[in-house]
């Protein structure tokens, strides 16, 4: 049978009886096709006087091609194996030339009625030409596909209702009404994004009977070890003593004991010059110490006749101020740690009624009065870092497999660490404790939260909300820009930790009107933040450390010099870092909170068509036409679900009525309130900007934070001081005061002066072209990676007095700015390497859990850290070009 003859003279009486048919349920123009679900479409389902949706334009010389296969190439030993097929996949219209075929051949034999299959009108091969504009036929392609898909409804009332057209009808459940903004605030916290399983059930993780002794076990153990060490040992107590040095004399101070090491450390205060300006006056302190072998009986001058004293320990120079400014000028702290060889040490035990003794003198005609402690038995470094390294790695344990709260590992491992220092009897008193907390980020943090919290009773926060999802167009990816951009412009200017307290509440709210998972966003405007931060000198805390240097500042850098050399490299970390974001969430569902009901429909079609091909054996020609059809369908399936895959952007009709709601819900609850805590915000900026320049410095940032949020309770008129004080974030708090005591007890054992002449040793061991170079790269990635791990404010500190000592040495030749601006980065960008390298990730992670949502150490390490590499990666290539290359300097 000649089924292209045949089907070519149905086509021409078809036509005819189209167009004369007054009663016609379809036009030439617009063709009935299948619907995506493999239902039936047709003009039969049309209601009385409906216009029927136009195509808008047409390419000229090109008419649409739906089948996949020719009708030529249609067997009729391949028809019979396409009859085989289920019929979702006979009428989808990718099918068309076998189901012209076959209805022609049902004609022919008179064996079918005329609805018994679709209506198949104006579905003609291509005549070849190019298509000039793939864009436009796309837009087409929808239009065509949009206007024969129908869908039934059922309303609130049981009611179906037709808002397309199909020859099924087929009923959708009443859809879940989605709630906007503030779906999850309150007392209702969504479960997490990861514990949600196909069931859409959550998930309880109840610990393992196994996991959860061992854990008791493991803390009661370190518990049983802290308190053993405690209860041993006694605080050590280092009194000063006041000393006269006489001009032209020595002074010496007999120790009251043996050494128990081979190391002495010395304390003095006195009216000393400062390293960097030791080169600046020939005023200087000896001071060194002796041995005595015998017993000596009398006073203090027949020391000095004893034959038998040997000097056991290099002289150490202290440049001291002059004479004249004695009144005037400050009490500088200097140490030392001596260190006795092992034969002396042994000598001296082995000698009965051996002494140590402390000489000092000085070359200047008058007396100088100096305050000396003395330590016999200092910490260890060779086993102190050990220690240290042992702590810390504890410490992460627990937080990166989240053994127990992050709050109460640091409480855990700061308390560790006392008790070792202990063990090495170097026990800190409770006031050298207290002093170790860095109460002044303590202060800020907690006036910054009151001050946030105040603020979210005026509703700016989902004020701003809405109008950043109005001008991002409910665009997924313009509105992460939009608040990374605009984190980074104010951590720029405030302290990322403030960045982070008033952006953190607009991104969750936000993320939970467009139905996105609140973490990864969050992640990344923390990260952000942190980049902001180096911008200018009072953008983070590190920044604030190197610029309040009084060498750094003599040497040319100033705010605007800072401000410019920075700038021009956070430009550059900030576009790397967007580009990094879209790589890694590329797949847009990563950031949703749930998979749009169109992608799952069409990944099961993408199932059932490449089910259907698997069955079909490659056997024959007949066979691998129709498989060859199935496989085209799959390939045009996988490309549609790739396209809708990478779309973030809300529906216009749903973006429009969300916005409308969100206007109507969320305005400004209180503007008198807003409008205090709006000059409040400007008061303490302002404070914020006077802190920097050195004549007017009179009031820290805490203190600046905790008067502004005083002034607002005053003229806001708060009486409901629990309201207020409940939303502040105590463990947060608590955190960092245990992580501050960790710090200080860990460069006490000696790991952070570890790190700095680990540094210093690397750098001089370079030849002199080369040592810039390697500054750069030694400075800014020993400081990255080590404030990825260790709290930035002590790495920072350290750091600075390495670069202020290269700088110093003329015969190094390094300048010193390059390696301030590697240090400003270093820091700065490293904190963006673990959830606890910087204070705004764990502020950033208790706004999150406080609101339901919660990240861990691991998933904050699995985007931050690459982050943090490939940021520092491109900085050093922007040093090297500024500063090697071209001398920028």
């Amino acid at each position: 049978m000649n089924y292209l003859n045949n089907l070519n003279v149905f086509k021409r009486r078809r036509n005819t009886s189209s167009t004369d048919s007054s009663s016609a349920v379809s036009s030439p123009a617009s063709p009935a096709t299948i619907d995506a679900a493999g239902t039936s479409a047709g003009a039969a389902g049309n209601e009385a006087g409906k216009p029927r949706r136009k195509k808008t334009k047409k390419k000229k010389g090109r008419k649409r091609t739906i089948s996949v296969v020719p009708i030529s190439e249609v067997t009729e030993a391949s028809l019979e194996l396409w009859r085989t097929l289920p019929p979702k996949i006979r009428h989808d219209p990718s099918m068309v030339s076998f189901q012209q075929v076959e209805l022609e051949h049902a004609r022919l034999h008179g064996d079918c009625h005329e609805d018994s299959f679709p209506e198949i009108q104006g579905l003609e091969e291509d005549d070849g030409e190019e298509d000039e504009d793939d864009e436009e036929e796309e837009e087409e392609d929808e239009e065509y596909e949009n206007e024969f898909i129908t869908i039934n409804v059922t309303n609130e009332e049981g009611q179906a209702k037709e808002i397309g057209h199909v020859k099924e009808k087929k009923e959708i459940p009443k859809p879940h009404v989605h709630h906007l903004a503030g779906h999850y605030i309150g007392n209702i916290t969504p479960p997490k994004h990861d514990d949600i399983n196909d069931t859409g059930q959550t998930n309880l993780d109840e610990d393992h009977p196994f996991r959860k002794y061992s854990k008791i076990i493991c803390l009661f153990i370190t518990w049983l070890l802290i308190m053993s060490f405690m209860v041993v040992k006694d605080e050590k107590m280092v009194e000063p003593k006041h000393l006269s040095i006489s001009p032209s004399k020595t002074k010496a101070y007999i120790l009251p004991h043996l050494p128990q090491s081979t190391r002495i450390k010395v304390t003095l205060e006195g009216t000393f010059l400062s390293e960097p300006y030791s080169n600046i006056t020939e005023h200087y302190l000896e001071v060194y110490l002796q041995m005595l072998s015998s017993t000596l009986e009398g006073n203090s001058s027949d020391i000095y006749s004893s034959s038998s004293a040997k000097n056991i320990s290099e002289s150490w120079y202290i440049p001291i101020v002059h004479p004249y400014l004695f009144d005037s000028a400050p009490i500088v702290k200097e140490q030392r740690l001596f260190d006795i060889i092992d034969s002396n040490y042994e000598q001296l035990h082995q000698t009965n009624g051996g002494l140590v003794r402390l000489m000092i003198r000085s070359n200047i005609q008058a007396s100088m009065p100096i305050a000396i402690r003395y330590d016999q038995s200092p910490v260890n470094r060779d086993v102190g870092v050990i220690y240290a390294a042992f702590v810390l790695i504890f410490l992460y344990v627990l937080i990166i497999w989240e053994i127990v709260h992050r709050t109460f590992a640091a409480v855990i491992a700061s308390t560790l660490a006392i008790s070792i220092l202990a063990a090495l009897n170097d026990r800190p008193t409770m006031e050298d404790i207290i002093g170790w907390i860095d109460v002044e980020t303590i202060l800020l943090l907690f006036s910054m939260m009151i001050l946030v919290a105040i603020l979210a009773e005026t509703g700016i926060f989902d004020y701003l909300s809405v109008y950043i999802y109005k001008i991002t167009n409910g665009k997924i990816w313009s509105l992460i820009h939009c608040l990374c951009l605009c984190t980074v412009l104010i951590s720029s200017f405030l302290d990322n930790v403030t960045t982070v307290l008033l952006m953190a509440p607009i991104t969750i709210r936000l993320c939970e009107v467009m139905d996105m998972n609140p973490v990864p966003i969050l992640m990344a405007i923390t990260v952000h933040a942190n980049i902001g931060g180096t911008t200018t000198p009072v953008g983070d805390p590190p920044n604030i450390i190197i610029t309040s240097n009084q060498y750094i500042l003599k040497h040319g850098v100033t705010f605007l010099t800072f401000t410019a050399h920075m700038l021009v490299g956070v430009i550059i970390v900030v576009i790397t870092t967007n580009i990094h974001l879209r790589i890694i969430y590329k797949n847009i569902n990563h950031l949703r909170m749930h998979e749009p009901k169109e992608l799952k429909e069409l990944r099961r079609n993408i199932k059932v068509w490449e089910r259907a091909a698997g069955k079909i054996p490659p056997y024959s020609k007949d066979a691998n036409i129709v498989r060859e059809t199935l496989m085209k369908k799959v390939k045009l399936l996988r490309h549609q679900y790739k396209k809708k895959m990478t779309k973030g952007t809300v529906p216009e009709d749903i973006y429009r009525s969300t916005l409308e709601e969100l206007q109507r819900e969320h305005p400004i609850k209180n503007r008198p309130l807003l409008i205090k805590s709006g000059v409040v915000c400007v008061f303490i900026v302002s404070l914020f900007f006077l802190e920097s320049i050195p004549e007017l410095r009179r009031l820290s940032s805490g203190w600046a934070a905790l008067l502004g949020v005083v002034l607002l309770l005053i003229i806001s008129d708060k009486n409901d001081m629990d309201a207020v004080l409940s939303r502040v974030e105590w463990p947060t708090l608590l955190f960092f005061a245990a992580m501050f005591t960790l710090m200080e007890a860990v460069e006490r054992m000696g790991l952070i002066d570890w790190i700095g002449h680990a540094t210093e040793t690397i750098i001089l061991s370079v030849s002199e072209d080369l040592r810039l170079a390697v500054a750069i790269v030694i400075i800014l990635w020993i400081s990255a990676l080590t404030s990825a791990f260790v709290d930035s404010i002590p790495v920072t500190a350290m750091m600075v007095k390495i670069v202020v000592a290269l700088s110093e040495k003329a015969y190094l030749g390094l300048p010193l700015q390059p390696m301030v601006w590697a240090l400003a980065f270093g820091p700065c960008l490293g904190g963006n390497g673990t959830l606890v390298g910087a204070s705004a990730n764990v502020i950033c992670a208790g706004i999150a859990e406080q609101h339901g949502y919660r990240f861990s150490f691991m998933d904050y390490f699995k985007l931050g850290f690459p982050i943090m590499l490939v940021s520092v990666l491109v900085t050093t290539g922007y040093l090297i070009m500024a500063h090697v290359v071209f001398a920028w300097h």
